[in-house]
């Protein structure tokens, strides 16, 4: 197999779009924060049964969503289970007011960008709750509810926080993801999420060329409903990793073509270009892993610059397949 290395440019090579963002500010979205480990963390642990009626009354549903597949706790075991949870975030729960004092602005991007979703997508019923929670560190950072956005802020405590780094920590969560525990990770988080529930991702069996494409198209997604993210909270890439993605975007499409490997489907291969990672073994240690939501996304940008009337629902529902023969990506 032929390897290459990424070549480091100093100038950013990403193509600046000119598309113009539309004008979203008249679309009403209703969102109200609810900050449900405020009246968790508040729960009378001598008498935890009335003071969980009490909190389901106030957070209706998320409550026992919490309790039972969060927390994970038994009916029988809560009046254990939650004094001691609560005894072991305390600490974590202590540092939320300072981690999160721009919360505001937060929840200002996750409503920019859910205006942005009714905008493309009118006929999506739209998360009227956003709710924040502290949940066990190996569990959900992210979830999506009937009407609400729930996010676990123990997955975005910022990148320095003790307990990512230890070794533990390290265990579940190796320095190239905990480097996202971030707040500023929460707005796309919210919305990918809502992309993946609009569009759940199936690439079974898919060639590899195709599930590039099917990434590529999520990446694209986000540009539109999250115009003003950076494109590495999107990717996940360090800004390193993305400019050197750009200044060798013909190397890397060449070692695909060369070895032969768009219309290899096996899931041991497939993997390897389309899973988080530090990196991607056979391009270098600096280039970033899943190296193919990159080139995926660059031929949904090739092919819907040929085909600028494209609403985004035609392209989310637009053949991988074709959308690469079409393309005719060539860096």
């Amino acid at each position: 197999m032929k390897k290459i290395v990424l070549v480091f440019s100093v100038a950013l090579l990403a193509a600046c779009s000119s598309k113009k963002t539309p004008d979203v500010s008249g679309i009403k979205v209703e969102l109200k924060t609810e900050r449900f480990e405020k009246d968790f963390f508040a729960v009378d642990t001598l008498h935890v049964k009335n003071s969980l009626t009490e909190l389901n009354r106030k957070h209706p549903g998320f409550t026992q969503d919490f309790l039972y597949n969060i927390l994970g706790t038994a009916p029988d075991s809560v009046e254990k289970d939650v004094p001691g949870f609560i005894r072991s975030y305390q600490s974590m729960n202590a540092l939320v007011p300072e981690k999160f004092r721009d919360f505001p602005k937060i929840e200002a991007a996750v409503k920019r960008g859910l205006q942005f979703v009714h905008y493309y997508f009118p006929a999506y019923r739209l998360p009227t709750r956003l709710i924040t929670f502290i949940g066990p560190i190996n569990s959900y950072g992210n979830i999506i509810t009937t009407n609400a956005l729930a996010v676990g802020l123990q997955l975005y405590m910022g990148s320095d926080y003790p307990l990512y780094l230890s070794s533990m920590g390290q265990q579940m969560y190796p320095t190239f993801i905990s480097r996202r525990f971030s707040p500023e990770y929460i707005p796309v988080n919210c919305i990918r999420n809502i992309v993946d529930d609009m569009y759940p991702l199936n690439n079974l069996n898919r060639p590899l060329v195709e599930q590039m494409v099917e990434s590529g198209k999520r990446l694209y997604l986000l540009d539109l409903l999250l115009p003003e993210a950076a494109d590495t909270l999107k990717t996940g890439y360090t800004q390193q990793q993305l400019d050197e993605c750009y200044a060798s975007e013909k190397n890397i499409w060449s070692f695909f073509v060369q070895n032969d490997m768009l219309y290899k489907n096996d899931p041991n291969f497939t993997r390897d270009y389309m899973s988080d990672g530090p990196s991607t073994q056979a391009l270098g240690d600096r280039s970033p892993g899943n190296i193919g939501q990159f080139v995926g996304w660059q031929i949904v940008k090739k092919w819907m610059a040929k085909n600028p009337g494209t609403t985004p629902l035609q392209l989310m529902e637009k053949n991988p397949k074709q959308i690469f023969e079409e393309a005719k990506y060539k860096p």
